[in-house]
């Protein structure tokens, strides 16, 4: 993914959504920093802290090399860990535009189903 230190955690979670072909996004998610802190939706019913996705941009908080988690769907607990591979990326350079949102820029393999479904003749059906 290419991210600007001005993006935040929320657009960072949609990238990451759009690039895994994820439909169904009303499934709450988190980020889980090394420092223990966690970025996602805030809840005023729960006990525990959380810092804002749409509010806290990523610069503010990570540098090169810094690994931290996103897990989307706390039922399904889709895990992804994240690393900061480099920073001071000219982006015009990298793929020809100053993008405003997160953009994904290479990726291998096949993206499962959200829900575990494989097709088959007859259509989808459960694993």
């Amino acid at each position: 993914m290419l991210v600007g230190p001005q993006h935040t955690f929320e657009q960072l979670a949609e990238a990451i959504n759009l690039a895994l072909a994820r439909w169904d996004i009303a499934h709450l998610h988190e980020f889980a920093l090394t420092d223990g802190s966690r970025v996602g939706f805030l809840d005023e019913e729960s006990d525990l802290p959380m810092i804002d996705h749409s509010q806290l941009a990523l610069g503010s908080v990570l540098k090169e090399g810094d690994e931290f988690t996103y897990v989307f769907d706390f039922g399904d607990d889709w895990t992804h860990r994240c690393r900061v591979v480099a920073a001071n990326i000219d982006p015009r350079e990298e793929v020809g535009t100053m993008p405003r949102r997160p953009l994904s820029m290479w990726g291998w393999g096949w993206i499962p189903d959200q829900y575990g479904r494989e097709n088959d003749e007859d259509g989808w059906e459960p694993q």
